[in-house]
C-alpha cells in the first residue's frame, strides 16, 4: 500500500514546496519558476555584525587604491598596485617580482586553508558575512529599502499595477543600483593603474579602451549578480554550498533550530500555558527574514548562508513572549545529540579536522614568512652559450661564453664585481669592458632593473680533466658585501 504524507504547506509568502510547478500554458514544467524573496529588515546583534561588516569590506575595497606608500623616487607611491606592464606586484612594503610568484600561490593556499578551517567550525560564515555576493546584496536591498519600503511595501508594489509612483520607484532604484555596481567596476581598475592619474583620464575619456570595457563588464556583471539574481546566485551558481559538506563534521557549529526545545509548535496567546508544548509560537519571523527564503526549522539546507538573521528575528519574538533567547542559535550535530542523551552541550573547536588545518596554515605562513624576511635584494641568471659549446684558443685554452643577468631589487644604484671558482687558473672577461682580460670585471646596475650582460670565462686546457666541470659564479656588492651565487657548468673538449 502506498502511502503519501501530507504536502508541507508554504511558508510566508514563498512556497518552496510546489512540487508540480506549472507553465504559462497550464502545462506542467520541469523547473519551478522563481518567486522574489522579499527580506523583512531586522535589528540584533548579528545584523550589527553584518553591518560592521559590510562597511569594513567595502571601505577596504574602495578605499585602497587611494593609500599612498612613498617607496623613493622612481617608484610608484600607490599602496596596492598590480603593475603589469612593469611586471610587478606592490602591497605596502612588499614588492613582488614575477619570479616571486610562489608567495602569490602561498596566499592562495593559506586564503583556501583559512575558508576550510573557518568551515570546520563555523559553518558557512564567510558565505553569510565576507562573501562579495553577500555583501553587495546587502548594499542593494538597503537602497530598495530606502526606495520602496520594507518588506511588506514592497510586497504590495510588486503587486500593484504599474503607475506613475511606481515607475519612478523602480527607475530610481535601479538608477542607484547600477551607480554602485559602476563605482565596483571603477574601483577594480584603480588596483593596476595611479588611481588618482586614472581616475582623471576616466572622467576626460583619456583612459585606454581596455579601463571601460573592464568597467562595463564588472557594472553589467554586480548589477546582474547582486541586484537581480540574488539568492539564486547562491543557490545554484556557487559551488561551494556543494562542496561544503565535506568541511564540515558533526561538531562544526552553524544556524540550527533546536527542535527539542520548539516542538511541538503552535500559536501562542498571552495568558496560555507553556506546558505540553514547544517554544515556538510558529510566527515565521525566523522566514520572512531570510535573505534566501528558506525555513530554519526544516533543518540543514545547502541554501542556508548562515547568515544568522533568524537567530536575530526568533531572540526578538522570544523576548516579547518572555520565553529564553537561543530557540534558534549556532549549534553542532554532537551537542544535538548530547542533549538528547541527557548530557550537558560542550563546543570542541580544537580537533583532528581543525588542528590539521592550523598546522598547515602555521606551515605555509611560516615558510613563506621566512622566504620573505631572508629574501636576497639581488638576484642573477647565468646562459652558457650552446653554440659553440666551447671555443679552443691558440696557446690551448678554453673558452666559454655566458650570458649573465643581474637582478637589483633596490631602490638605488649598485656595483657589483663578478668571480668564479670551481676550475684552477680560471679568468674571466667582460664583453664591452675596456680590459676585456681584467680577471675581477665590474658590473653597474641601475635600480629596480633586470640587466644583461656578456661574460667569457677561459680556463687553461691543463686544468681540464672532464668535457664538464662544475663551476661557481659570486656576484658581491662592492658597498655591503652582499653576496649572490648561482652555480653552472664549464665545458670543454672530450
Amino acid at each position: 500500500m502506498n502511502h503519501q504524507g501530507p504536502t508541507p504547506k508554504p511558508v510566508g509568502d514563498i512556497d518552496r514546496f510546489d512540487v508540480k510547478p506549472v507553465n504559462k500554458k497550464g502545462n506542467r514544467s520541469l523547473y519551478k519558476p522563481r518567486k522574489r524573496i522579499h527580506p523583512k529588515r531586522i535589528k540584533g546583534a548579528f545584523r550589527n555584525f553584518k553591518w560592521l561588516v559590510m562597511a569594513v569590506t567595502l571601505g577596504i575595497y574602495y578605499l585602497t587604491p587611494w593609500i599612498r606608500w612613498d617607496r623613493g623616487p622612481g617608484a610608484p607611491d600607490q599602496a596596492v598596485l598590480i603593475d603589469f606592464p612593469a611586471r610587478r606586484f606592490y602591497f605596502f612594503f612588499i614588492e613582488i617580482w614575477p619570479q616571486e610568484i610562489y608567495f602569490i600561490a602561498g596566499l592562495l593556499i593559506l586564503a583556501g586553508i583559512g575558508l576550510f578551517l573557518v568551515t570546520s567550525l563555523f559553518g558557512r560564515a564567510w558565505c553569510g558575512y565576507s562573501c562579495p555576493q553577500t555583501v553587495w546584496v546587502d548594499l542593494f536591498l538597503v537602497v530598495e529599502r530606502a526606495i520602496e519600503g520594507d518588506r511588506s511595501a514592497r510586497i504590495r508594489l510588486d503587486q500593484a499595477p504599474m503607475n506613475a509612483s511606481k515607475a519612478a520607484k523602480r527607475i530610481a532604484k535601479h538608477a542607484i543600483w547600477l551607480l554602485i555596481a559602476a563605482g565596483t567596476g571603477g574601483a577594480w581598475i584603480f588596483y593596476y593603474a595611479d588611481a588618482p592619474t586614472l581616475a582623471i583620464d576616466l572622467v576626460t575619456w583619456k583612459a585606454p579602451p581596455v579601463a571601460y570595457i573592464t568597467v562595463a563588464v564588472l557594472t553589467f556583471t554586480t548589477y546582474t549578480l547582486g541586484a537581480l539574481m540574488r539568492e539564486q546566485v547562491c543557490t545554484y551558481m556557487c559551488p561551494w554550498p556543494r562542496i561544503q559538506g565535506a568541511m564540515m563534521d558533526e561538531e562544526s557549529l552553524t544556524v540550527t533550530y533546536r527542535a527539542d526545545r520548539g516542538e511541538p509548535r503552535k500559536p501562542f496567546r498571552k495568558g496560555e500555558t507553556w506546558e505540553n508544548r514547544g517554544d515556538c509560537i510558529d510566527c515565521n519571523a525566523c522566514v520572512v527574514v531570510c535573505p534566501m527564503g528558506i525555513d530554519i526549522r526544516d533543518g540543514q539546507q545547502f541554501e542556508c548562508i548562515t547568515c544568522s538573521l533568524c537567530i536575530d528575528a526568533c531572540d526578538e519574538v522570544m523576548n516579547r513572549i518572555g520565553r529564553p533567547r537561543g530557540l534558534i542559535d549556532y549549534d553542532s550535530l554532537a551537542n544535538a545529540e548530547r542533549r538528547a542523551q541527557g548530557r550537558t552541550g560542550a563546543i570542541r573547536f580544537f580537533r583532528l579536522r581543525t588542528l590539521i588545518y592550523l598546522a598547515i596554515l602555521a606551515l605555509v605562513g611560516g615558510v613563506m614568512l621566512t622566504a620573505l624576511l631572508t629574501r636576497s635584494d639581488t638576484q642573477i641568471n647565468v646562459l652558457r652559450d650552446r653554440n659553440p659549446l666551447f671555443t679552443r684558443l691558440s696557446d690551448g685554452s678554453v673558452r666559454n661564453g655566458y650570458t649573465f643577468k643581474v637582478l637589483n631589487k633596490a631602490r638605488a644604484q649598485r656595483t657589483f664585481v663578478i668571480s668564479a671558482d670551481g676550475i684552477d687558473g680560471i679568468t674571466l672577461g667582460l664583453v664591452g669592458s675596456d680590459n676585456l682580460n681584467d680577471n675581477t670585471p665590474y658590473v653597474t646596475v641601475k635600480p629596480d632593473r633586470v640587466q644583461s650582460f656578456r661574460l667569457l670565462v677561459t680556463v687553461p686546457g691543463g686544468s681540464l680533466s672532464d668535457e664538464s666541470h662544475d663551476i661557481r659564479f659570486i656576484l658581491e656588492d662592492i658597498n655591503t658585501g652582499k653576496t649572490a651565487t648561482y652555480d653552472s657548468i664549464f665545458r670543454g673538449p672530450e
